[in-house]
C-alpha cells in the first residue's frame, strides 16, 4: 500500500532506500534506535512514536489511496447461509456503527488491553484520526469502487496476475436485522462480503 501511495503522490519509490528489519515490533525498535529517517506504520504506533517525542506524523496513506477493501471479511459462499454468518454479520454491522458514533476515548478504553505497549492518549489519537479519515465507513457492504482501488494497489505492486471482476470475489451475505439503541424496531439491511 505504501508503494502505491508513493505512486499516487508522484514519489519515485525506487529512490527510497527501504530497510525492513523484521515485523512491526522490530521496525518500531529499529526506528527508535535511530535506524532510518522515516517509518511507515499503521496506527496506533505512529501516534505512540509522536507521544514519546521520537517522531512526527507527516502524512497519512488513506487520503492518497482512498476508500478500499483493505480490511475485509472473507467467507465461503456456503457458510453465508448459516445462522452463524448472520450473527457475525450483525455483530460486525453493530460494531461499525459503534466505531463511527462513540467518542474515541470510549473506544480506546475498550481496546486498551489489545495494545499493552501503547498509552491511552496515543490510542485515542489513533482512533480519532481513523474516524476523521472515514476508515470505518458506517456501511458494511464492500462497494465495487473499493474493490477496484484494492485491485489497483495489488496490480501496481504485482500482487495479482489479473484483475478479478467484482462478482467473482464479492457476494451478498445474509440479510440481517439491525437494532438501534434508541428504537425498539429493527430494520433489514443487506450487506456484501468479499471472499
Amino acid at each position: 500500500m505504501f508503494r502505491f501511495a508513493c505512486h499516487r503522490a508522484g514519489i519515485d519509490y525506487g529512490r527510497i532506500n527501504t530497510i525492513t528489519p523484521g515485523g512491526a515490533a522490530e521496525i518500531d525498535q529499529a526506528f527508535r534506535s535511530g535506524l532510518g529517517q522515516f517509518v511507515q506504520k499503521q496506527g496506533p504506533f505512529p501516534q505512540q512514536l509522536e507521544d514519546d517525542g521520537i517522531g512526527h506524523i507527516v502524512v497519512q496513506v488513506v487520503p492518497l489511496i482512498g476508500p478500499c477493501s483493505f480490511s475485509s471479511l472473507a467467507a465461503s459462499r456456503a457458510w453465508l447461509g448459516t445462522d452463524m454468518a448472520r450473527a457475525i454479520t450483525r455483530a460486525y454491522a453493530n460494531t461499525r456503527r459503534f466505531l463511527n458514533e462513540a467518542p474515541a476515548a470510549e473506544i480506546a478504553a475498550i481496546e486498551q488491553a489489545l495494545f499493552p505497549n501503547i498509552y491511552a492518549p496515543a490510542l485515542e489519537k489513533c482512533i480519532s484520526a481513523y474516524q476523521q479519515l472515514d476508515c470505518w465507513s458506517p456501511h458494511v457492504e464492500i462497494t465495487s469502487s473499493a474493490v477496484e482501488v484494492m485491485l489497483d494497489v495489488f496490480e501496481y505492486t504485482g500482487g495479482i496476475p489479473e484483475r478479478y471482476p467484482y462478482e467473482r470475489v464479492c457476494t451478498a451475505p445474509p440479510t440481517i436485522r439491525l437494532g438501534s439503541p434508541d428504537r425498539t424496531t429493527e430494520i433489514e439491511k443487506p450487506v456484501s462480503v468479499c471472499h
